[in-house]
C-alpha cells in the first residue's frame, strides 16, 4: 500500500516542462545527473556499512528511477567521474547544494536524487526530487511511504513517485 504526499513545487524550467507525457514521441531530452538513491538514518551518528538486502533494494530502486526518468525525457549523465566528490559529499540529499555543483561538473542542467528512510520495520518513507542546477531551485519533487519492505514494493514506490509526482499531468508551461 502506498501514500503519496506532493512537495510543493516551484516554477517549472521550459527544460522539465518539454518532457513527454508518455507518449512514443519524445521531446529534446535535457541532461539530467541522476544519484543513487541513499538510505537515511536519521538516529544513526556516522555511517554504517549498508545491509546486502539494503544495498539491493537501493540500487534496484535507483536503476529503476533512471530507466523511469530517461523514459519520460531526460537523458542521465555519466556520473562515473564524480565518484570521488559524490563520496566525499554524501549523503547529498543534506548536503546543501553539493548535488548541484556535482551535476554541473558532469555537464547536467537538472539534479534527480533520493533517499530511503525507515520509519518502522516494514514502513519507508522514500522522497525523490528533482532540481534545478543553476539555481538549486526545487522543480518538482514528492513523497511515498512504503507498506512492506521487499523488492516490488521498493519498485512500485519508484514508479509511483515517478508517474504520480516527478511527471504527473498537467506540467505547467506545457500546451
Amino acid at each position: 500500500m502506498l501514500v503519496l504526499r506532493a512537495l510543493s513545487a516551484l516554477a517549472i524550467l521550459p527544460a522539465l516542462a518539454a518532457l513527454p507525457a508518455g507518449s512514443s514521441a519524445q521531446a529534446a531530452s535535457s541532461p539530467a545527473a541522476v544519484f543513487a538513491i541513499e538510505l537515511a538514518e536519521p538516529g544513526v551518528i556516522g555511517p554504517r556499512p549498508l545491509k546486502p538486502d539494503e544495498a539491493r533494494r537501493l540500487a534496484l530502486a535507483t536503476e529503476a528511477l533512471r530507466r523511469e526518468v530517461a523514459g519520460r525525457g531526460l537523458d542521465p549523465v555519466d556520473l562515473a567521474p564524480q565518484a570521488a566528490a559524490i563520496r566525499r559529499d554524501a549523503p547529498l540529499y543534506k548536503c546543501e547544494g553539493c548535488a548541484e555543483k556535482i551535476a554541473q561538473a558532469a555537464g547536467a542542467a537538472l539534479v534527480v536524487y533520493g533517499y530511503v528512510q525507515r520509519s518502522a520495520p516494514q514502513v519507508l518513507n522514500m522522497n525523490i526530487t528533482i532540481t534545478d542546477v543553476a539555481s538549486g531551485k526545487v522543480l518538482r519533487g514528492g513523497q511515498v511511504v512504503i507498506q512492506g519492505d521487499t523488492d516490488e514494493t521498493w519498485l512500485h514506490g519508484v514508479r509511483s513517485l515517478v508517474k504520480n509526482r516527478l511527471f504527473a499531468e498537467p506540467l505547467p508551461n506545457r500546451s
